[in-house]
Order: structure tokens, then C-alpha cells, then sequence
């Protein structure tokens, strides 16, 4: 396995970009230099992050999400976490 996180990537298992290998191993978020643990999508090349909202529900069961832009860092959790600037 590379030491690269993929640039995007999905909790969801119905998304395409929903990968189980990189989940399992564990990915660190980082937004706004802000370490986030609530991630359920992030795409580091477009600079975004899709976080929950409240504890409201869609119609299947999913969390809503709101998507947020601002500068994105990920790093797997198995290695050294990349200094902040």
C-alpha cells in the first residue's frame, strides 16, 4: 500500500469513492487547521469536506451532511501526523 491517502474518499459504502482497505488503516482530517473526527467525505484537490449536521436523518438513514470549503490535509493514522504550519 502507498504511504499516500487517496484524494478523495467516502464513509459511505453506497459512494464510489468509498474505499474499506484505506478506512481500516485509518485516515487523520485536518480543515482549517482544525483536526476533525466527523469527516464523512473529504476531496483534498477541490478543498472541501462534507461534515454532518446535527443529529438529523435523511429518508434512507444517513446523517445530513453540509459541505464546507477551506483547505484540507489528510495523513494515515498508522504514521506520524504532518506538522502544522
Amino acid at each position: 500500500m502507498s504511504d499516500t491517502p487517496p484524494d478523495r474518499l467516502c464513509v459511505n459504502p453506497r459512494s464510489p469513492f468509498y474505499d474499506e482497505a484505506m478506512l481500516e488503516r485509518g485516515i487523520g482530517v485536518r480543515f482549517n487547521g482544525t483536526e476533525r473526527t466527523n469527516v464523512e467525505e473529504y476531496c483534498v484537490s477541490e478543498g472541501w469536506v462534507r461534515l454532518p449536521v446535527g443529529k438529523s436523518l435523511d429518508r434512507r438513514g444517513n446523517a445530513m451532511t453540509m459541505k464546507a470549503n477551506g483547505k484540507v490535509e489528510v495523513w494515515f493514522l498508522d504514521t506520524a501526523a504532518p506538522a502544522q504550519d
